[in-house]
C-alpha cells in the first residue's frame, strides 16, 4: 500500500474501495473523513471579484492592493461564520485563524486563515460574501455573474 490514497466518495465503487483501503491498511496508519477542499474555478471567480473591489473601492481614503483587501475581507468573512457557528453551539469552523498580541507585546499579529484551506461550501459563501460586499460598495463586476457555474447554486 502506498504512504497515501484519497478517495472522492462519489459513488459506492469509492467507498467500497476506501473500505478496502482502511481494512487492509498497516498497525498505526492513520484516517481523515473531510469535506471537499474549495475547486479551482471558485478561486479564479472570488479572485477576479477581490481584483474588482481593488480596483474600485477606498479603504480609510485611498485604493488598497488586492492581496490587502482579500486579508480584510477573508478576516471579516472568518468572524462572521464564527459568530454563527458559536450562535448555534457549533465549533469554531476556523480554528487556526487567530489574531494575537505580538511576542514583543507592542503589536497585533493576525494567523491568518488560508483560503487554499476553505471547503467547497466555505469557498462558496465567501463569494456570496463578496457579491453583498460588493453590492454595498457599488463595485461593478467584471465576471458576469449570470454566467456562475452549479457550485455556487449547490451552495447558494
Amino acid at each position: 500500500m502506498s504512504d497515501k490514497r484519497t478517495f472522492i466518495l462519489a459513488h459506492s465503487t469509492a467507498r467500497n474501495r476506501a473500505m478496502h483501503a482502511i481494512s487492509h491498511a498497516p498497525e498505526g496508519y492513520m484516517v481523515t473523513i473531510q469535506e471537499p477542499v474549495k475547486r479551482r474555478v471558485q478561486e479564479e471567480k472570488y479572485h477576479a471579484m477581490l481584483g474588482d473591489i481593488a480596483r474600485q473601492v477606498l479603504y480609510l481614503g485611498r485604493r488598497r492592493s488586492l492581496v490587502c483587501w482579500k486579508r480584510l475581507l477573508v478576516e471579516a468573512f472568518v468572524q462572521i461564520l464564527r459568530d454563527e457557528a458559536k450562535a448555534q453551539g457549533k465549533p469554531d469552523p476556523f480554528p487556526a485563524g487567530e489574531i494575537l498580541p505580538s511576542i514583543d507585546g507592542l503589536r497585533i499579529v493576525q494567523v491568518e486563515v488560508l483560503t487554499r484551506n476553505f471547503t467547497i461550501k466555505q469557498a462558496s459563501l465567501f463569494i456570496e460574501y463578496l457579491h453583498a460586499f460588493g453590492a454595498e460598495s457599488g463595485v461593478v463586476w467584471s465576471v458576469d455573474r449570470e454566467a456562475a457555474p452549479e457550485w455556487m447554486e449547490e451552495h447558494a
